[in-house]
């Protein structure tokens, strides 16, 4: 499973957290009897913006140049683009400020803090051992563009990036040259593009309007693939190692930073210049 319906599961992760801290800090608040219930709940809520605020600005910072190329990405969040350690430090001293302006309010922020924060890490971790249990390279056969059939599951040997993707997708079609581009720079990495539920027309008449050179392009009549992955939203991109385990995975439009960071868990030895696209291809 990758998604709860049309939802990403990190984001539904990261409200379980933030409601794990307000429930905690709300029993950790001291009694007032009469007196206005501290306001624990809106200090987490501002805790998080301002965590999700300065971990973007710090990954924008870290792969500007990949953003340069293209400005407007900056303002596409989903990518995953985020620097979880920015992120946390700056939720913690925006709440280390309010709690210093707030004295009744550092005990219930301590325990709230401590407790959203692990209850993150043990779900996001829990996430990660479930994806990669439950997500395999999927065994339907397809249909390769150029004529054939193939199996992910017999294309192993190599770093594979899946995406699943559709003409009809707007974010799919952002991100296209994005994944082309990457393809293209990366021999060491095999890049598949399975078309969800799409006929070899229309996918032909995508491609060859919008000028895109792409190897591995495959078509799933029956969306097999997504039903096989869990995926329940297009795009989603899926990361495997080179012996066919899940390593990473996106629901949502990738930009070329978002991308660029998730092929890093490859290794540099996924980009082998000396290998040419002709022998990534077969």
């Amino acid at each position: 499973m990758v998604s709860l319906g049309p939802i990403p599961l990190p984001l539904v992760l990261l409200v379980a957290a933030l409601l794990v801290a307000v429930a905690v800090g709300r029993w950790a608040a001291p009694a007032h009897g009469d007196a206005p219930r501290l306001p624990v709940a809106g200090v987490f809520l501002d805790m998080l913006m301002v965590g999700l605020l300065a971990g973007r600005l710090v990954f924008v910072l870290q792969w500007w140049p990949l953003y340069a190329a293209d400005p407007w990405s900056v303002l596409r969040p989903g990518d995953g683009g985020y620097s979880v350690w920015a992120g946390a430090l700056a939720g913690l001293a925006f709440g280390a400020w309010r709690a210093r302006r707030t004295p009744a309010l550092r005990r219930p922020l301590v325990w709230g803090a401590a407790a959203g924060l692990a209850s993150w890490a043990v779900l996001a971790g829990m996430l990660v051992v479930m994806q990669r249990a439950a997500v395999q390279l999927p065994t339907a056969e397809l249909s390769r563009l150029e004529g054939g059939r193939v199996r992910l599951a017999d294309m192993t040997g190599r770093p594979m990036v899946v995406n699943l993707w559709a003409t009809w997708c707007p974010p799919c079609r952002r991100e296209m040259p994005v994944l082309a581009q990457a393809q293209a720079a990366n021999a060491g990495v095999q890049f598949v593009f399975v078309n969800q539920g799409e006929g070899e027309h229309t996918v032909r008449g995508y491609l060859r309007e919008g000028g895109l050179q792409l190897r591995n392009v495959v078509l799933d009549a029956s969306s097999a693939v997504s039903q096989q992955t869990g995926a329940r939203g297009l795009p989603t991109t899926l990361f495997f190692a080179a012996d066919g385990r899940l390593v990473d995975v996106h629901m949502g439009e990738l930009t070329r930073a978002g991308l660029a960071q998730k092929l890093q868990r490859f290794g540099p030895e996924a980009a082998n210049p000396s290998r040419s696209p002709d022998e990534v291809a077969r």
